[in-house]
């Protein structure tokens, strides 16, 4: 059985979706799991069950400080080698994304995938169009940005997904792998065209102050890590094309501009209300 983490999750629940429709038999693990999933936290580590799991999808348990993101890696990778998993594929982040302000848990995520002993898989995502969509500011009758004139690599999270079903199903063909997830580089001037509005180019240091000053709800980790992605984008560390993607599913990536625009589109219609 595939068992793909965080299954409540964008990714956890697309690539769920993903391995099923290609008639493997697999469930979803979740701290707080729907009909048909396994219980799975990754603070619990008393209650880690992995047991009937051949092939572990593990999406990475971000959305924390490091050293509790690689606290709950260690945890799960430790319950699978007690529970006999056969492999294991873990999401990490794109090799460009080194310098990111959220790289170093995944690097020693990596690390710890490969010491576990247990044959392994890792799928280095690139960021994802949806997010580079999302993070385009509303402003009057156009969009803001910090990303500048610079391009990003933009990956649609559906085909991440994807990638990750072709690899669970078949985990031998892909051991010792490391494959690099990312897409057809965009600015956030093509996708203001397409949206028909302008794009404004704003500085770094005033993204950084809306973060920490005008945008409640981020937690403490997170205003770094988006300012990081910014000047990334910016000084042009994000934009560089691999053909691991169109490799590993066969067939054209999805249009990473489209899914932007639909982003952008999306908080556009949430910013009105």
């Amino acid at each position: 059985m595939i068992l793909v983490t965080g299954a409540n999750g964008n990714l956890g629940s697309a690539t769920l979706a993903a391995v099923r429709a290609r008639g493997a038999v697999a469930m979803g693990g979740s701290r707080t799991p729907g009909e048909g999933m396994r219980h799975l936290d990754f603070d619990d580590h008393a209650r880690l069950d992995l047991t009937g799991v051949s092939t572990l999808v593990l999406i990475s348990a971000g959305y924390a400080e490091d050293d509790k993101v690689v606290e709950r890696h260690t945890a799960v990778l430790g319950a699978a080698v007690r529970d006999g998993v056969d492999h294991v594929v873990y999401t990490s982040l794109t090799t460009a994304g080194d310098h990111l302000g959220f790289a170093l848990a995944h690097r020693a995520t990596e690390r710890l995938v490969r010491a576990s002993g247990l044959p392994w898989t890792v799928l280095r995502n690139g960021l994802y169009a949806e997010l580079f969509g999302g993070l385009l500011i509303w402003a009057g009758d156009g969009v803001e940005s910090a990303f500048g004139d610079g391009a990003l690599a933009a990956v649609a999270r559906e085909d991440l997904a994807d990638a990750a079903a072709v690899v669970a199903a078949d985990p031998a063909r892909h051991s010792g792998r490391v494959y690099d997830l990312v897409g057809t580089p965009i600015t956030a001037g093509e996708v203001a065209a397409r949206l028909g509005v302008p794009h404004r180019i704003i500085g770094l240091g005033e993204y950084r102050r809306r973060l920490l000053d005008e945008t409640p709800g981020l937690l403490p980790f997170q205003p770094p890590m988006l300012a990081s992605i910014a000047t990334g984008i910016r000084h042009g560390f994000l934009d560089g094309t691999v053909p691991d993607l169109t490799d590993l599913l066969g067939r054209p990536a999805r249009d990473p501009l489209a899914v932007a625009v639909e982003a952008a589109s999306a908080t556009r219609s949430e910013a009105s209300l």
